[in-house]
């Protein structure tokens, strides 16, 4: 029976923008050319600013925007931070059992998806609001500004909406949420290597500084003309000094920044292939055998998503409790608890200072202020960089074992899938309940070690001061690898349409 939550957001499903599902094969080049369409819309948006915003000092959002794909002051402020949100509250819901769902009914896995759409434009008019009344974009805006501006952001999160859905039914490859954020953290590499805007860099007094950039990349290229390749390794390893005075620091884009990328790059490719492999047969075709693997990383990156989704919810909610209680004049106690902060200039944007946030929030390099060792204090750095980790281990394991239900890939789904195929367990009878009782014996372990492996790779990707976060770099290599898989499935579909239902492409 659809459950009562379900029936009653049915009525507002139907005044909810939708994009149709093709009715016609799409062939393979002709969803590059909509799946590159969507990734040139969101960058459009990215670069597009809102009209009206009077942005302040510093970039309040700074440690959130890889994660949600978002920049701030653009259309894209949001980013896919509502969908995200919207899906993790939709499988607290349905995973807590408060709602029920089940996913093997059409009709029900329809409603379903259609309200997490309208909870997906909900949480963009929230997220919208929040920011407005928390004073992002100004504190002594009109009527009529205010409405622009909520305007502007409520249209642009219906757009990336969209662009996610079109991508989801077959118009393009993958989904849309791995595109924009594996599009985000190509940026934010691209501009961490190679970002032009010259500063002066060194440790000594101003007169021996070279002119150097931000880009790591460019970095090196202007110590190594003026002062040779020992003081630009030397110099630029960590990229931090001791003595603030006399440096501008800058450890999450430094040398050790780039190797640490490119460490977690080939790491997270290598886990990607192991996998245990369940001998198999098909009843229909006798004497013929096969596999069938469960990889290491059995759900993927979605417990990343979902924890990066917590964190910066937290992140956001205590920004906006912090900027509408006086900021630095605060004396809030919601405040010190959830979280304090203060300007960097040199970073240009806010850190935390105190409170939950501020061990949410992941340290950015191995050294510095904001590092796993602050010099200044290294036992609270170091305590905060422990808490860090824990969490955000503990959480991609809950969220691993969530995502086995929600998503049909548990044992009992599984076995279902076993027997509607024709396939079975040599030795083993075509039993619903002893396949299942074998799957039990792989998965929720596989699951477990999946999502703890990513949340300890996760930590170490961001102690390292990894380009583009330790969660970007994550998310973004796996979804890098889903992108080949799929491409190399949609080719070999695309010559030979018998295979497509064997592949798993619609």
């Amino acid at each position: 029976m659809t459950s009562r939550f379900l029936q009653a957001v049915r009525p507002f499903m139907s005044i909810t923008p939708e994009v149709v599902k093709p009715t016609r094969e799409v062939h393979f080049n002709e969803k590059m050319i909509w799946t590159f369409a969507a990734l040139v819309i969101y960058f459009v948006m990215t670069s597009t600013p809102i009209i009206g915003a009077d942005l302040g000092q510093g970039d309040p959002f700074a440690f959130m925007r890889t994660i949600t794909a978002s920049t701030q002051g653009s259309l894209a402020e949001l980013g896919i931070g509502p969908i995200v949100t919207a899906g993790l509250i939709m499988q607290i819901l349905v995973g807590s059992k408060i709602i029920n769902v089940n996913m093997g009914d059409p009709e029900e896995r329809s409603l379903y998806t259609g309200a997490q759409k309208v909870m997906s434009v909900l949480m963009t008019i929230i997220e919208a609001g929040a920011f407005l009344i928390g004073g992002t974009y100004g504190t002594d805006l009109s009527a009529s500004a205010q409405l622009g501006i909520i305007s502007q952001l409520l249209a642009a999160g219906i757009i990336i909406i969209l662009l996610d859905e079109m991508v989801q039914k077959g118009w393009g490859l993958g989904s849309g949420i791995s595109l924009f954020i594996a599009g985000g953290v190509a940026l934010q590499i691209f501009q961490g290597l190679f970002a032009p805007n010259n500063i002066l860099e060194g440790p000594g007094p101003t007169e021996d500084k070279v002119t150097s950039a931000r880009g790591i990349v460019l970095a090196f290229i202007y110590w190594l003309q003026q002062k040779g390749p020992l003081a630009a390794i030397g110099n630029l390893f960590f990229r931090y000094n001791t003595n603030p005075a006399h440096s501008l620091n800058l450890p999450s884009l430094s040398i050790l920044s780039v190797i640490a990328t490119i460490v977690v790059f080939i790491i997270v490719i290598y886990f990607e292939s192991m996998r245990v492999e369940i001998p198999i047969s098909y009843a229909q075709y006798k004497g013929i055998r096969s596999t069938y693997p469960i990889k290491l990383l059995y759900v993927s990156n979605i417990p990343v998503i979902l924890t990066s989704a917590v964190f910066a919810d937290v992140y956001f909610i205590a920004q906006m409790v912090w900027n509408s209680s006086g900021k630095e004049n605060s004396t809030s106690l919601l405040t010190q608890i959830l979280g304090t902060f203060r300007l960097d200039q040199q970073a240009e944007q806010y850190v935390p200072t105190g409170g939950l946030v501020y061990f949410l929030t992941p340290p950015r390099s191995l050294i510095g202020d904001q590092g796993v060792l602050n010099f200044a204090d290294p036992l609270s750095s170091i305590t905060r960089a422990f808490i860090y980790a824990i969490i955000l281990i503990l959480l991609s394991v809950v969220f691993s074992m969530m995502w086995l239900e929600t998503a049909g890939m548990g044992p009992r789904d599984v076995a279902s899938q076993f027997l509607q195929s024709g396939m079975q367990m040599p030795g083993w009878r075509r039993s619903k309940k002893i396949v299942e009782r074998r799957l039990e014996m792989y998965i929720p372990t596989i699951a477990v070690i999946g999502g703890l492996f990513i949340g300890v790779l996760a930590a170490f990707a961001d102690f390292l001061g990894a380009i583009g976060s330790g969660m970007g770099i994550l998310l973004s290599v796996s979804i890098m690898r889903q992108y080949f898989e799929l491409i190399s499935k949609e080719r070999v579909a695309e010559m030979n349409p018998a295979l497509r239902g064997f592949l798993g492409i619609s």
